[in-house]
């Protein structure tokens, strides 16, 4: 590879040959493998970089800083450095206090690097920090650090935004990142600290003292995309330069992979009265387990630490105290079996400094814990990373079993350990966590505890980013709002688990823009499906657009939080994604309550719903579960589960009276592929009849004729609407099947003959027969319908006779017929009448139509059955309007009222006042409910009824 020597007279002829170079040979499709080889460094206005030079050609120009940095509190730009020769090297100086000297490191691999040495010439003590390549600058994004905290310091700028504190690792606190776009190509710079001489190097600062230096790595390559590419190069591909090379063989291990996948955990002292009862001198372990699948769907391991602050106490060592719990190691090995059989692995703790008490060997000692207690893993106390030994130890005794240290381990050591911790040395942990960007299927555990104050913001920044939470209840006290605290984490864990494949893909991209400050977005892709965590610092809360959408046809957008479909807004021609957080007071800003969540889901549309009217009908094109919620999917309650395969039910049965959102969630191998929201208005009539299948006869029974299969669009008109009337389930054509229904309304004579061989007497027989006289209908009513029954009745009777009430699709069917005829005659004699009757001025009712000649027009009197004939309609129904109300067996529940479907009018009619339900013959496509509080209140002189029977059609 050929690198650039930087000497100032050829650097300055090799700059004009460079730009003549830049002009004829750049072209557009070189970002393909591109990489950076050399950047062009002038002095003559200071320390600047003139081009960058990518792959043989030069790629890009450039005028600005090659760095800048602080010296106390003062800003300083490598532009403010004027050329020196030092003992034959070119150095660069600054008002008599730093010298700079910048040195290539030839024939490097991986895109560019040199060295910046710094050294003070002063006579006085220089603190330097924020060393920045390219410089700080209000246009560009940059990372470097903040104000003057100890311990979190780094934070990302981004032009136009706040400053978003970060994490980094724990070797790199003091980097500094920057990135310059062009317009095909960008570059990004990072420079990590090297060593030092007379100089105090703390996590942030560098204290010069007279005569000593620190020095500097400077990287830079070529990147295409957005900033988080650049930072994906420097972090993710070249794990900040601590490796040339990542050895997997860790991560690939099958046995090792649960951790990835786990997002909750308690580590409990020995003498915890969660652990151990010492009144009572019995392990409470198990009520502890169970009370965390109530509240956040329990823990993905829990560890127990018998040893410190009481080790040393005696000459026992550390694997001695295990071995002296209560029932020994053989009580330890059941507890650690009790515990998975509850969904849970088990952990043990080891203290490396534990070298005055007993001597035993650590690594032996640890392996034969691991063995007779049967642990799942082991936190390794005050090491941010593990060894070949330790995991060696435990793999000769048992396999899968997780290391998993104190501190998040850095890049140079994650090959070595698949798990660590994100300290709570930082006790309010900055928003973003840049490690996981490095090795996102790294299991990274934030540590919380619950002794200080509510702690909601430590598991939203824990979801924010991806990963999970170590619940450290070491310290006593278990304050009286942890219940609500817990219910909360275990919302974020829902989301966590259930797309946890989405939170270790290498795709994750931090920070993407949004329309508002104060409220940012992770990106986070998966192989179907792409989730987008959210945390706001919006004290009143937000509801608007935040972000641009993918479109993409066959998808569709889920806020997981809240449970809701996402309709996208548009504005200026792009589309955007609404997100709604909650508000927070604003008096928790700046303490460890803070903040607000959200995720958001794009989704395959997976899920197959239809509804019709209180039934829905579901599937699945893909994946092995579908779970059903009332509200939001809650780790307390217990859903509904069905297979993929077509499924079907009425909301009612499986819900009662339920009003809201009915959340269905598909599921494969455990994670979420698709969810649909169907939402139940309040006040929704839903059906909570069923209709069940007769006897299926051939030939129509005696008083019954055949309705034929056909085609049918079903639409109904009703009156009033103060209590609202069940949708239309239907749209288009339907396809009936054919039956055989009742000529007329069941009559008195017939439901006479049902009560004598039956001896039916109702436990509610309020208003039962009333018009009979001695348990018998008089004479002259024996033909008339039989009234002052009730449903029950009714359905009692149609079960005695083999038959079953109508539904209301089926009565109106078979009323219209397929040409919709809004009358049981012929289409042609209503037209005619409805002329005639215009020019004679007469009723509403009659201009619809209606005269006596088919049918009883609304005068008060009962008729019997059967004395219309010109009423009857195509397939030989009697009395279908006019006669009295004909209940169906359609009843519904709108969560307050109970009521049944009639149909066809009645012979009654008040005509004084449109606030009467509206009587006389009604139109076949109306419908009156029938409202319902006893059995004796709805029997009436108005209701009666008629039945069908199933076709044995082939």
């Amino acid at each position: 590879m050929t690198t650039l020597v930087v000497n100032l007279s050829k650097l300055n002829r090799m700059i004009r040959l460079y730009k003549i170079f830049f002009v004829f040979i750049f072209c557009f499709n070189l970002l393909q493998a591109q990489e950076l080889n050399e950047i062009g460094v002038a002095s003559e206005r200071g320390l600047r970089v003139q081009y960058f030079l990518g792959d043989e050609q030069v790629v890009m120009e450039g005028d600005q800083a090659l760095f800048s940095l602080l010296v106390g509190e003062t800003l300083i730009s490598s532009l403010e450095f004027q050329e020196k020769i030092y003992e034959d090297s070119l150095w660069y100086s600054f008002n008599d206090q730093l010298e700079v000297y910048w040195d290539i490191v030839p024939e490097y691999s991986r895109g560019f690097k040199a060295r910046l040495r710094i050294r003070n010439i002063s006579q006085d003590t220089l603190e330097l920090h924020n060393l920045v390549p390219f410089g700080e600058s209000p246009d560009r994004l940059y990372v470097t650090g903040k104000g003057r905290h100890g311990l979190s310091r780094t934070h990302l700028f981004r032009p136009g935004l706040q400053p978003v504190n970060v994490i980094v690792p724990d070797n790199a606190w003091d980097l500094g990142f920057a990135e310059i776009e062009f317009e095909e190509y960008n570059v990004f710079g990072l420079m990590r600290r090297g060593g030092s001489e007379k100089a105090s190097i703390r996590r942030f600062e560098n204290i010069l003292y007279p005569g000593g230096w620190v020095e500097y790595d400077f990287f830079a390559d070529i990147y295409s995309g957005v900033w988080q590419e650049g930072l994906r190069l420097a972090f993710q591909d070249r794990w900040l330069y601590d490796l040339e090379e990542f050895d997997q063989t860790l991560y690939e291990r099958p046995d090792l992979n649960w951790i990835k996948h786990s997002y909750a955990s308690h580590l409990l002292y020995g003498w915890d009265h969660q652990f151990y009862e010492s009144e009572l001198l019995e392990i409470s372990l198990d009520k502890f387990i169970n009370r965390g699948h109530k509240w956040y769907g329990g823990d993905d391991f829990i560890g127990i630490w018998p040893t410190w602050p009481t080790l040393g106490l005696d000459q026992r060592n550390q694997w001695d105290l295990f071995r002296d719990l209560p029932g020994g190691l053989e009580k330890m090995h059941a507890l650690a079996d009790m515990t998975r059989n509850l969904g849970s692995k088990f952990f043990i703790c080891y203290n490396p400094w534990d070298s005055d008490t007993r001597s035993e060997s650590h690594y032996g000692g640890m392996a034969e814990l691991i063995q007779a207690i049967g642990a799942d893993g082991v936190v390794l106390d005050t090491q941010g990373s593990s060894s070949k030994e330790l995991q060696e130890s435990a793999d000769s005794v048992r396999k899968g079993v997780v290391m998993y240290s104190e501190g998040m381990a850095v890049p140079k050591d994650m090959p070595g350990i698949v798990s660590g911790r994100v300290h709570n040395a930082l006790y309010y942990p900055p928003m973003l966590n840049l490690n996981k960007l490095i090795k996102p299927d790294f299991a990274i555990f934030r540590v919380a505890e619950l002794a200080f104050e509510r702690i909601r913001r430590e598991y939203a920044t824990s979801f924010f980013n991806g990963y999970g939470t170590e619940l450290n209840i070491f310290r006593p006290g278990r304050p009286n709002w942890i219940e609500e605290d817990y219910r909360f984490f275990g919302q974020t864990l829902k989301v966590l688990r259930e797309n946890s494949n989405c939170f270790i893909d290498f795709r994750f991209t931090p920070l993407i823009p949004t329309t508002t400050d104060n409220i940012w977005v992770n990106k986070w892709p998966g192989d179907m499906k792409t989730i987008y965590t959210v945390f706001s610092l919006i004290p009143e809360g937000f509801d608007d657009m935040l972000f641009e959408a993918e479109e993409k046809a066959g998808y569709h957008w889920v806020d997981l939080w809240n449970h809701t479909e996402i309709v996208l807004k548009e504005k200026e021609g792009e589309k955007y994604v609404p997100v709604l957080t909650d508000a927070f007071h604003k008096s928790q800003l700046g303490t460890n309550n803070e903040g607000a969540v959200s995720a958001i889901a794009h989704l395959p549309e997976l899920l197959v719903i239809s509804r019709f009217g209180d039934r829905v009908n579901f599937h699945a094109l893909h994946g092995d579960l579908i779970r059903i919620w009332t509200g939001k999917p809650d780790y307390e309650k217990e859903p509904l589960e069905y297979g993929p395969n077509k499924n079907s039910f009425n909301f009612y049965d499986k819900f009662g009276r339920y009003e809201g959102d009915i959340v269905f969630q598909l599921f494969g191998e455990g994670q979420l592929l698709d969810e649909r929201i169907l939402t139940v208005k309040p006040g929704t009539p839903r059906l909570i009849s069923t209709s069940e299948k007769t006897l299926k006869a051939t030939e129509p029974p005696k008083g019954m004729v055949r309705v034929t299969d056909g085609v049918f669009t079903w639409n109904t008109t009703h009156g009033d609407e103060f209590i609202g009337y069940p949708d239309n389930p239907y749209s288009g054509s339907i396809q009936i099947t054919g039956f055989f229904m009742d000529q007329h309304p069941v009559t008195n004579w017939e439901f006479y003959k049902f009560i004598r061989e039956t001896g039916f007497w109702p436990s509610d027989h309020v208003n039962y027969l009333k018009h009979w006289k001695k348990g018998k209908p008089l004479r002259g009513d024996r033909n008339k319908p039989v009234v002052y029954i009730s449903y029950e009745d009714a359905q009692a009777y149609a079960t005695w006779a083999g038959k079953r009430l109508p539904t209301e699709l089926e009565w109106q069917y078979a009323a219209q017929t397929e040409d919709l005829r809004p009358w049981p005659w012929t289409r042609e004699d209503t037209i005619q009448r409805e002329e005639e009757f215009v020019t004679n001025t007469l009723t509403v009712s009659r201009l619809k139509g209606v005269d006596s000649i088919y049918c009883n027009p609304g005068n008060g009197t009962l008729d019997d059955v059967e004395i219309y004939p010109n009423g009857m309609n195509p397939f030989g129904l009697y009395d279908l309007v006019g006669s009295v109300w004909q209940l169906t067996q359609d009843m519904y529940d709108n969560g307050s009222n109970t009521f049944v479907i009639m149909k066809g009018g009645s012979y009654f009619n008040p005509g004084s006042s449109w606030w009467y339900v509206q009587g006389g013959p009604r139109p076949l496509h109306y419908r009156q409910m029938l409202l319902r509080i006893s059995r004796g209140f709805e029997r009436n002189a108005t209701v009666g009824f008629r039945c069908i029977m199933d076709t044995n059609n082939k």
